[in-house]
């Protein structure tokens, strides 16, 4: 039986109505292991080749006739404009079945949320943090919403693996397992995905083995893409990238991707000023974070529904599944720092039928141009960064640990621990250091031990953390100030990028002087201006993997030139290299530049191996920092250099010897470290920032070599 005679007859009827000519690749592959097996999937296959149908065809296919009369399917998006932008789409699909779809997040009505919570049917789409909000304010009405689910689907799956926030959406999932019938099927979807055992433990702990990854690697399109190097002088981007933008986007649908929300700014005014030269109105749009919401969803609707040449300036905002309709070239300024987001961004081009994937990359500075060589050609080699999980989670499982304790008002001791063993997320945190932390807790007032019985439950100071509207996220949030023009909402500026009143800045890609600021209200009154600064925001730099750092390395040693970059780009590389060709540098060695008493160490490896050299160097005495993105080391009064590494090969390292000189901004911090106790958070910054073993592989596999600079 083929996969399109699996379906019900009434997603047939849907397909038929599509005028879909055949099912794609991914979605041959993903009903029949969906409707015919009982095992987790994960869907893994390029942007565009439909894996929201290759999951919800089946699965609707499977529950639509129950689906009327109960809620069988979660839908979780990272995004409460990813949920918004897939609603219409998930509604045609159940356009013949009669099956409701509701969305749950901070921005839907509650007159719309108590509706659903009378009666829970079809699909619910929501975000990992309005489920911890269930948890917190309704935990009993759980097991009437959620008893009859049977499926979870996950969409961009990928975005959860490593960090808090997927550890969080992980336990919550663990725990509302408890108040369903039966174990609802997982169904994750991902464009860029690796390391599959670390996920399929992710999915499925203590059954990994009934885990299915569905896999359908590259695409039928070609890819055409280019370099082109234009030198930065100042801060600003120079007139010629923008005339060339100008010159590549004027027919053509785009989205130009850039690594800052000020950098947005900028570009679009600077873009639309070229625009308007030629007398034509917006063409440009920015979108980023800091735009208010309504004003992105403006944005999203035109580029959507237009049918003119326009295109929006985005950072990562845009590098999840948003639809913004058929984009013909993505444009990246200035390199990423993963093949990954690259890899992503650049599935954004190419979604019509026979249309290719053009992307075209620009490098302002030296750096940018080696490392958006190197992530290019990791995309070429259709490598991708594998996942590597996020170590030690206290910080979320003190988070976690208040919920519970609020769930049931209040747990015994020793089931508290069970809960938390038998926790798809927690299982690997030893049982020592979770009780521990729930020592930390008690004494600290977050917990509270109750006398008589002995339940465990939420202390004074945990009531603060539980009753505040950021409790529901484990992602670290900036102060800002709202800023307003009369009642409208622009968007937010960081509190750490110095205003006053009378200064002009740029927001939402328009000009305002600011008027008023209101301290107490934290709010910035605004008018329209001629002239304006792009805002600056707070942001952590990137981690880059060891084997881009790695492919830098082999670009600078070797004379392979690249067909895809223009003349400028050529004759930077050319001189670039030379300093490492004239002093006989080898892929196999890394420089130490010398020059007086001073030296920078050009590590050419992951960002957690130069960290771990730094707090190794300094505990051998030397003046070590880190000096920028790419991995180089600052080094002061270097003599003896090579004689101190040829020491760090042979120590006998202990994560405890370099923690003492690890400077008091390097260590790992997220919203709730500062609640751990000294021993749990050091433990954290051991499992993420420090990796002796790869560090010694490296000094092992890679000579030093100190070259003086005259």
């Amino acid at each position: 039986m083929s996969s399109f005679d699996l379906l019900s007859t009434n997603m047939k009827k849907k397909i038929w109505d599509m005028k879909w000519d055949q099912l794609t690749p991914i979605q041959e592959k993903s009903i029949p292991l969906i409707m015919q097996t009982t095992k987790d999937i994960i869907i893994s296959s390029a942007t565009a080749s439909g894996k929201t149908e290759a999951a919800l065809l089946p699965i609707l296919s499977l529950v639509e006739k129950d689906a009327v009369h109960s809620l069988k399917i979660i839908y979780i998006s990272p995004l409460k404009a990813l949920i918004n932008n897939q609603f219409g789409r998930i509604e045609k699909l159940c356009e013949f079945s009669d099956i409701a779809i509701h969305r749950w997040h901070g921005d839907v009505s509650q007159s719309k949320k108590k509706k659903f919570l009378e009666n829970p049917t079809g699909i619910l789409q929501i975000t990992p943090e309005s489920i911890e909000s269930l948890f917190v304010n309704r935990s009993n009405l759980l097991k009437a919403t959620f008893q009859d689910v049977q499926f979870i689907v996950i969409d961009e799956i990928h975005s959860f693996f490593d960090n808090a926030r997927g550890v969080h959406l992980r336990s919550l999932l663990s725990r509302l397992s408890r108040y369903t019938k039966v174990q609802a099927r997982l169904v994750g979807l991902s464009a860029t995905i690796d390391n599959f055992d670390l996920v399929k433990k992710w999915v499925n702990f203590s059954h990994p083995d009934n885990v299915e990854i569905i896999e359908v690697k590259g695409t039928d399109k070609s890819l055409l893409f280019h370099l082109m190097h234009i030198p930065i002088e100042t801060s600003s981007l120079p007139m010629e990238l923008l005339e060339d933008l100008r010159d590549l986007t004027r027919h053509q649908k785009s989205i130009i991707f850039c690594n800052n929300r000020g950098q947005v700014e900028e570009t679009t005014v600077g873009l639309n000023r070229l625009a308007e030269r030629e007398g034509l109105s917006e063409t440009y749009f920015p979108h980023h974070s800091s735009i208010d919401k309504k004003e992105r969803e403006y944005v999203e609707k035109v580029m959507s529904e237009s049918t003119l040449p326009k295109s929006v300036v985005a950072t990562s905002s845009l590098e999840l599944g948003i639809d913004i309709g058929n984009i013909e070239v993505v444009i990246q300024i200035d390199s990423t720092f993963s093949v990954s987001s690259l890899k992503q961004r650049l599935g954004r081009s190419g979604r019509k039928l026979d249309a290719d994937q053009i992307l075209q990359l620009y490098s302002t500075t030296d750096d940018s141009l080696i490392q958006s060589l190197a992530v290019m050609e990791l995309v070429i080699d259709k490598w991708v960064e594998p996942s590597k999980g996020y170590r030690m989670p206290f910080d979320v499982l003190f988070q976690q640990l208040l919920s519970i304790c609020h769930e049931f008002n209040g747990v015994g001791y020793r089931v508290l621990l069970g809960k938390i063993k038998e926790n798809h997320i927690f299982h690997v945190l030893s049982e020592e250091d979770v009780q521990e932390l729930i020592e930390h807790m008690i004494n600290t007032e977050y917990l509270e031990v109750v006398k008589g019985s002995g339940d465990i439950i939420v202390g004074l100071e945990g009531e603060r953390l539980l009753r505040s509207k950021d409790f529901y996220s484990v992602f670290m949030t900036t102060d800002e100030f709202e800023v307003m023009e009369g009642p409208k909402k622009i968007g937010r500026l960081d509190k750490s990028f110095i205003i006053n009143i009378g200064d002009n800045i740029i927001l939402g890609g328009r000009l305002w002087a600011i008027k008023d600021i209101d301290y107490e209200r934290n709010k910035v009154y605004v008018s329209k201006a001629v002239s304006g600064i792009r805002p600056a925001y707070t942001g952590s730099p990137g981690y880059i993997h060891k084997k881009v750092g790695e492919r830098m390395m082999g670009i600078l040693c070797s004379t392979k030139q690249y067909h895809y970059v223009d003349d400028k780009a050529v004759f930077t590389l050319n001189d670039i290299r030379k300093k490492y060709i004239y002093s006989n540098i080898t892929l196999n060695q890394r420089v130490v530049w010398l020059e007086s008493d001073e030296a920078v160490f050009e590590t050419f490896t992951g960002t957690t191996i130069t960290k771990t050299l730094i707090w190794m160097l300094r505990f051998n005495g030397v003046d070590a920092s880190l000096k920028d993105g790419v991995g180089r080391i600052q080094i002061k009064k270097p003599a003896g250099l090579i004689d101190i590494i040829a020491k760090m090969k042979k120590t006998q390292w202990k994560p405890e010897d370099l923690l003492p000189h690890v400077l008091k901004h390097e260590f790992f911090l997220t919203k709730y470290t500062e609640h751990l106790s000294e021993e749990l958070r050091m433990k954290m910054h051991v499992a993420n920032e420090i990796d002796i073993e790869e560090t010694l592989k490296y000094l092992r596999d890679f000579e030093i070599k100190v070259v003086e600079l005259r």
